[in-house]
């Protein structure tokens, strides 16, 4: 699994290429981690690359944006979701928990 991180003036990317499973799920909470030990609380997570999200990555996902969005301090958005992984966040009822943008430009224009 690849995961790169940059940081803009108004919240952070992070982009993961590859599978999100038990093996691969620590790797992005531990670059979701960094983000929020700074001190920064806007994310926004790129899945353009990702091909699969099994519930421990579901859980991570979940995990963050909790963090992020405690005392109103921010927010984890998701961009570019394929539509198998869509489906699987609807059918686990997660669709109305995250806001999903189309590209990643949107994404981070709306913090």
């Amino acid at each position: 699994m690849d995961i790169s991180t940059k940081q803009f003036r108004r919240c952070d990317l992070v982009k993961a290429e590859g599978r999100i499973d038990s093996n691969t799920a620590p790797e992005v909470r531990d670059a979701f981690e960094a983000i929020t030990e700074d001190g920064r609380f806007r994310i926004v997570f790129d899945m353009s690359e990702v091909t699969f999200i099994s519930s421990v990555g579901v859980w991570v996902l979940l995990e963050t944006q909790k963090t992020c969005k405690r005392y109103n301090r921010g927010d984890l958005v998701i961009a570019n979701v394929n539509e198998k992984i869509q489906h699987t966040l609807d059918l686990a009822g997660l669709l109305t928990f995250f806001r999903i943008y189309d590209d990643v430009l949107e994404a981070v224009g709306s913090f």
